[in-house]
């Protein structure tokens, strides 16, 4: 709706050496796409649900624009993540979230990995329909860790008994390597290391690399 205003602005930024981060639900054709990502550093992008029938009438979208945008945007070598608001009796079931968990799957066979967000619903507006229970997401953050290593569960507290779903761990011995509560980030997990002029992260209890880059 904007893209002319972003484009701008993301130009000058870069001029600034800032990073660009950009937020979207990813309905972008393929010629706008290529041009917005040649500025982007990382993108976070919504996978409402992986049904067309779903995109086209209920949410007035794309499915097949949205996961070509983010072959695109990994393809490019933009930084990847993928926020799913799990809805109940709209996406929530399992199958339908096991072809995200399988699209992203797919997508990291590329090289990076992809950190899926999966959030609970919380009613609003002219949505009366019922929230997403804490248990039912944990649920799903876990089936779907069964194939992605980066997993995060958003919108909830922990249900007692549960680990902190919004911490990343190693992928090789599977401490905690960044701690989140609220907006408070923990890095104690990660030592920074010289390799070849360049900084590098390294779990700071295998010391064996970590998926983090300044």
């Amino acid at each position: 709706m904007h893209i002319e205003f972003l484009l701008d602005c993301m130009a000058e930024a870069r001029k600034a050496g800032i990073a660009n981060v950009l937020v979207s639900n990813g309905c972008v054709k393929a010629e706008a796409a290529a041009v917005v990502l040649d500025l982007c550093d990382a993108a976070n992008i919504d996978l409402k649900c992986f049904s067309e029938k779903t995109y086209a009438e209920v949410l007035g979208g794309d499915l097949s624009a949205v996961t070509n945008f983010m072959r695109t945007a990994f393809e490019r070598g933009v930084h990847l993540e993928i926020t799913t608001l799990v809805v109940p009796g709209l996406n929530d079931g399992k199958a339908e979230l096991d072809k995200c968990r399988d699209f992203i799957a797919e997508l990291e066979t590329g090289g990076s990995a992809v950190p899926w967000h999966l959030s609970a619903c919380h009613p609003a507006y002219k949505w009366d329909k019922a929230a997403t229970t804490p248990h039912s997401l944990i649920d799903a953050v876990k089936r779907a860790r069964e194939k992605l290593a980066f997993v995060y569960a958003g919108n909830i507290a922990p249900p007692p008994g549960e680990p902190n779903f919004n911490d990343t761990l190693c992928p090789s011995c599977g401490k905690t390597i960044i701690s989140r509560r609220g907006y408070q980030t923990g890095t104690s997990g990660l030592t920074l290391k010289n390799e070849s002029g360049k900084p590098v992260y390294f779990c700071a209890l295998c010391e064996k690399k970590a998926p983090v880059r300044q």
